[in-house]
């Protein structure tokens, strides 16, 4: 399971950066600040959670089934949040209206949450 969330973490934090230089050259070309704002919010989070998946692979402290949880949350919650964002700020873009799609940034982004919530309750629970 460890290597498999590392993996996950690299592939991540290795994406975070390719879509934060496209974002800084060839983007900026393109977007309006706004937009280019808009889209650098979604590699930092990609990035945040890069790190935190590596966090959670590296730490022996937490059970298999703790992990799991933490790396479906956190996949999914990176998918609909930062995936979402980098959609809907290039949505300038192309022809498909990616707006319809705008819901599936906070629900991305109270998955995030929740899996940092597993993490704190996990910790909580073996203090007490």
């Amino acid at each position: 399971m460890n290597n498999k969330i590392i993996t996950i973490a690299a592939f991540f934090g290795m994406t975070a950066i390719i879509f934060g230089a496209f974002g800084a050259h060839a983007l900026k070309k393109v977007l309006n600040v706004d937009q280019l704002v808009t889209f650098e919010t979604g590699v930092k989070y990609q990035m945040y959670h890069a790190l935190f998946l590596l966090f959670i692979g590296l730490n022996a402290n937490m059970a298999e089934k703790i992990k799991k949880t933490i790396l479906n949350l956190t996949i999914l919650g990176v998918i609909f949040f930062s995936g979402s964002i980098y959609l809907l700020a290039t949505d300038s873009l192309n022809t498909f209206n990616f707006k319809v799609i705008g819901f599936l940034t906070p629900i991305g982004g109270l998955l995030l949450i929740t899996s940092w919530g597993v993490l704190m309750w996990n910790f909580l629970k073996k203090k007490a």
